[in-house]
């Protein structure tokens, strides 16, 4: 089994750091033309320099602009008016009680996390609905399923993901364009090193020690027991952005390393 993305063009929002870099690694692999946008310059080149070095050759083009808005979606859309392949990767979250989240911070993460994805899907689905092939992927999270009772706007936002992935699935039968949810679970990120800082400088242990160890105790369910890695995450997007998976669609795909305990999604 090979994946072959060659002549496709994919544009994956969020792409400067953690899954969203390691998507664009995996399609730039794939043969896939990959567009990487970030808000700042800098971050958005250092991000193409890091895939370059990676991936030989690599297709790439960037962009910095504020996808979590009208305006730079708007940007988005004048520099790249058409893709076969849409990772909705955007997002952003924090650790914060319900009752310290005032409505402004909900609307923040409503805007960044559900609405920016729907406004990318609105006007690139429908070009690929008039060449016959597509692939939308929206990236949820298992928090979106077992919603964390320290990050319940996070949360939200993820079960939202779902609901958006699978109606729009639904909406767009018989098309040729599939659109499908991936819901990792704790993945080594850049965020999460970042949300685990002070743990890791007070413990003396190495990231990936105190990162295993959150694992562990934040979700003892899982089956892996141990934090995942980007590469995991990315492997699963490359094959759902492939032709090969023309018959998955609608569906939550999970690489949680077994957090939810579920028989089902």
């Amino acid at each position: 089994m090979k994946i072959d993305l060659t002549g496709k063009l994919a544009i994956v929002s969020g792409s400067t750091a953690g899954i969203g870099l390691g998507i664009s690694k995996a399609l730039a692999e794939s043969g896939a033309t990959v567009v990487v946008i970030g808000r700042e310059t800098a971050k958005v080149e250092q991000a193409l320099a890091s895939i370059r070095q990676s991936v030989p050759g690599a297709q790439l083009r960037g962009l910095t602009a504020d996808l979590g808005t009208a305006e730079g979606a708007e940007q988005l859309f004048v520099a790249e008016p058409r893709a076969d392949i849409l990772v909705n990767n955007l997002g952003i979250f924090n650790e914060v009680d319900f009752f310290d989240t005032p409505d402004s911070e909900w609307t923040r993460f409503y805007e960044v996390n559900v609405i920016s994805g729907v406004r990318l899907s609105r006007h690139y689905v429908p070009g690929m609905v008039k060449q016959g092939w597509g692939r939308v992927i929206f990236l949820s999270s298992e928090s979106g399923i077992a919603i964390p009772a320290d990050m319940l706007n996070y949360g939200v936002t993820k079960s939202a993901n779902l609901a958006v992935s699978h109606g729009l699935a639904k909406r767009l039968a018989g098309t040729g364009v599939t659109v499908n949810a991936i819901l990792p679970g704790p993945t080594l990120t850049d965020g999460l090193e970042q949300m685990l800082k002070d743990a890791t400088a007070k413990s003396g242990r190495s990231v990936r020690e105190e990162a295993d160890a959150f694992v562990l105790k934040a979700r003892p369910t899982s089956i892996i027991q141990r934090v995942a890695d980007v590469s995991e995450v990315a492997n699963l997007v490359a094959y759902i952005a492939s032709p090969l998976s023309s018959a998955t669609t609608g569906a939550a795909l999970r690489v949680d390393g077994g957090v939810v305990d579920s028989l089902a999604i």
